[in-house]
């Protein structure tokens, strides 16, 4: 058919705009996607600011490591009221605005690693060591019981040091 008006030949009917959509794949069932858990189960969540992507990280997490990532969640929160989170790297990043990031967390197949970005200044050190001189972890495995005190007071020592300053 052609159209009045119009070069070049014929134009397709318009299509009604359900179909379009339903045809692009636009439905709203399509648009609750499921989250990707990379290697080890860590959530592939997109990077951004604030609550929101850390708790849909959170809410990914698999298994047992769901209910540790809520734990960290609401200690850190407890501690640090004023903390500013995002997702960066594919794990949830705490810090405090001016002074940068203190804490990172992150799924592994058997442990969530918790990072204190310059957890050698904390009184007593965290238990695990890193290749730079400045980083601390805490490993939880499944069923470990989690002192809270003691990571209560890392928390706040960790956040009234200067941070990281990441992108």
């Amino acid at each position: 058919m052609k159209k009045a008006g119009h070069r070049g030949g014929t134009r397709a009917k318009a299509r009604p705009k359900a179909k379009r959509a339903a045809r692009a794949g636009n439905t709203r069932k399509s648009a609750a996607k499921k989250v990707v858990l990379l290697s080890g189960g860590n959530p592939q969540i997109a990077k951004g600011e604030g609550d929101a992507p850390v708790q849909a990280y959170i809410g990914a997490m698999p298994d047992w490591k769901r209910a540790v990532g809520r734990r960290l969640d609401a200690l850190i929160v407890r501690s640090v009221p004023s903390v500013r989170k995002a997702v960066k790297w594919n794990s949830p990043f705490y810090g405090i605005e001016t002074q940068g990031w203190f804490l990172s967390f992150h799924v592994f197949t058997r442990y969530v690693k918790v990072t204190f970005f310059y957890g050698a200044s904390l009184q007593p050190l965290p238990p695990g060591a890193s290749k730079h001189k400045t980083v601390r972890y805490l490993d939880i495995h499944e069923g470990d019981e989690l002192d809270e005190a003691q990571l209560t007071s890392w928390v706040k020592q960790a956040a009234a040091v200067p941070g990281w300053l990441a992108p």
